[in-house]
């Protein structure tokens, strides 16, 4: 297991919660400073004692080849192994060496960084370029490497990453996707192929080399399409750190934006930009599906409880005992499917936490029982959550065990002496679900066979148990007096 920043500078370094801190910020954003400048970055904290380094952390490039084959978080470096390290560390600026080291045949370009935070030296970053198959440098590439190395100047500088950077996106823009230099006043210096092709989705015809970032973005995204004129200036101006999306009809596109200032004044900005069209348009198919998926199950629970009014109002009016029974047994089973489609109109998810389903079956079973005997049911353990396809048939299974427990192990005439007691126990574990339904009543009948029980509501627990590829017991109690009904099925 590769070891974190923050337990590899408590145990190795003398550094406070504050540099650690100021550290994991530098490293959360350290994949620009990899990208632009086509390198391999290791950052080396230096040891309490002074007898060298630890590599805290270490990140490789997508625009180029890596230089570092090994993953190397954890290591211990001496010092004196790397001169330039020592040099970055001692002098507070960044150390180059003339000569390319070789690395399995491949020479590598290293560079070493001091890491300021404040007035202190806290770490350094060692920065590695495989040379293999150099050639000439495009205008990209150029362009790259000159803010990778305006960016390596403020972290010696203590000037990145920005305190003021306040970016959290989730869909916040690399390198590769779209490359903007600004002037400090904002205007294109150069612009990638990537972030031309998506100002071109927003509706730009021509260039954007020398003219003003916020004026075009202005002039193709409509006012209520983008955040306030503050952000549009201070982002796509790129006066301020941070990010901000907007869009048109056509497209929506996130910009990041970084202020350079190598030696303390603001020279101009680096602008990342993602297109983020297609995302923003499954999300918003998504959040149509779900909301229209818990319309349906919201009518679904609205319609079965129509049908169990329907059939209460019906035993009501039949004067035959046997038929009002089934009626209202009816009405409850109705009503179990009716508890798990309601609570999945309320769920963000196509699952259902069993629990609560399992909860309020309880206390209807309990409350609507036809024993004269009062029972005190309760739920051990955790169903967790289950998918819709499992809860609703293992509903109508929890449903008819609690309610033949209640019924059966509780006759009529029998003593009244204390309340019946129903215990319900559920546990996951080895992909199965385990359910134990167990009564203190008068135990199962003499010579009791379930499967030559003629039980409608033993039936229809056998048949969906089966359906759910699971099995079904019941079984004396071994504790006491009382029936034990016992259900495990697979999940997923």
């Amino acid at each position: 297991m590769v070891p974190s920043l923050r337990p590899l500078a408590r145990a190795h370094t003398d550094l406070g919660d504050d540099d650690v801190a100021w550290l994991l910020r530098l490293v959360a954003d350290w994949q620009i400073v990899a990208d632009l400048s086509f390198a391999d970055l290791v950052l080396w904290l230096p040891a309490a004692d002074g007898s060298g380094y630890y590599a805290g952390a270490q990140m490789r490039p997508t625009t180029g080849p890596t230089a570092l084959v090994d993953d190397v978080v954890g290591n211990f470096m001496a010092v004196g192994r790397r001169p330039l390290v020592d040099a970055a560390l001692r002098d507070g600026r960044i150390a180059r060496e003339g000569d390319p080291e070789w690395r399995d045949d491949v020479p590598v370009r290293v560079e070493a960084i001091p890491v300021r935070r404040g007035e202190r030296l806290i770490a350094v970053v060692a920065r590695s370029t495989n040379l293999q198959g150099v050639r000439t440098p495009s205008r990209l590439e150029l362009s790259y490497l000159q803010a990778a190395s305006e960016l390596s100047q403020m972290i010696a500088r203590g000037g990145f990453p920005h305190p003021d950077d306040s970016t959290d996106h989730a869909d916040s823009p690399r390198v590769g996707d779209g490359f903007l230099r600004l002037d400090a006043e904002g205007r294109v210096v150069y612009a990638s192929p990537n972030a031309l092709s998506v100002y071109r989705r927003l509706g730009l015809v021509g260039d954007l080399t020398a003219r003003s970032l916020p004026e075009v973005t202005r002039e193709l995204v409509p006012p209520a399409m983008r955040v306030d004129e503050e952000v549009v200036t201070g982002v796509l101006g790129g006066r301020a750190p941070g990010d901000t999306e907007l869009g048109n009809a056509a497209a929506t596109i996130v910009a990041r934006s970084l202020p350079l200032a190598p030696a303390g004044s603001r020279t101009g900005a680096l602008v990342l930009l993602r297109d983020v069209t297609e995302l923003r348009r499954r999300e918003r198919e998504l959040v149509t599906k779900d909301a229209t998926i818990r319309e349906i199950h919201h009518r679904v629970k609205n319609n079965l409880q129509t049908v169990a009014a329907l059939l209460r109002l019906q035993a009501r009016r039949l004067s035959a005992p046997e038929g009002r029974l089934a009626l209202e047994e009816a009405v409850r089973r109705v009503g179990s499917i009716a508890v798990v489609h309601e609570t999945l109109s309320q769920a963000f998810e196509e699952s259902v936490d069993f629990d609560d389903v399992a909860d309020r079956l309880t206390r209807l079973v309990a409350d609507v029982g036809s024993t004269a005997r009062p029972v005190r049911a309760r739920r051990e353990g955790s169903f967790g959550a289950l998918d819709a396809e499992v809860a609703t048939p293992l509903a109508m299974v929890f449903t008819e065990l609690l309610q033949n427990a209640v019924e059966h192990a509780y006759p009529e005439g029998s003593p009244v002496a204390e309340p019946g007691s129903v215990t319900v126990r559920a546990g996951r574990a080895d992909g199965m679900l385990r359910l134990a339904v167990v009564d203190d009543g008068g135990g199962l009948p003499a010579g009791f066979s379930l499967e030559a029980s003629t039980s409608l509501g033993l039936s229809i627990v056998r048949t969906l148990v089966e359906e759910l590829g699971g099995s079904l017991r019941l079984l004396p109690r071994e504790d006491g007096p009382g029936t034990r009904a016992e259900v495990t099925v697979p999940v997923p």
